[in-house]
């Protein structure tokens, strides 16, 4: 471990609440990568081809997005979580127990999407009192993100 000391402008506490809040921000894109990935695999029906390519470009994004994520708790000088146990722990996304047919797929996927807005908007309270603009302009990309997939998700069911 290095024993440079950060100086961003961003004192340890705030960096600490910041990461611990953009954990559990990850932690819910991670839980909900892994839950379109499964539907992309699993999805049946006559909307197969939609939606199998529709949830395959979905999870792509997530994976590009929890790496912005953990990059960014880095930066701020604290340990992404990186194991199902602790992204487990953390999530708010609720994993399935069943195998669900393509109309709830889409139904669950919304209300993923949502969760994960929602965990966004939350923490925007820390990141503002720090004035820690770099994270809230990523927070303002995931969110602008999952609102519009959420949206998308929620016409196929219209």
């Amino acid at each position: 471990m290095s024993d440079m000391t950060i100086d961003i402008g961003i004192d340890e506490t705030d960096r600490q609440a910041i990461a611990e809040a953009l954990s559990r921000l990850l932690a819910d894109t991670y839980t909900l990568y892994l839950k379109t990935h499964n539907y992309h695999w699993n999805v049946t029906g006559p909307m197969f081809q939609t939606l199998h390519l529709m949830f395959e470009t979905q999870y792509n994004e997530l994976a590009l997005a929890v790496d912005l994520l953990a990059e960014r708790i880095r930066s701020l000088g604290a340990p992404a979580p990186a194991s199902y146990r602790e992204f487990s722990a953390l999530s708010s996304v609720v994993e399935d127990e069943d195998r669900p047919d393509a109309i709830e797929m889409i139904r669950r996927l919304v209300a993923g999407q949502e969760t994960v807005a929602r965990t966004a908007r939350s923490v925007f309270p820390v990141v503002e009192k720090a004035h820690d603009e770099a994270t809230a302009d990523l927070l303002t990309q995931r969110l602008q993100v999952h609102e519009k997939t959420a949206w998308m998700l929620r016409s196929l069911l219209a």
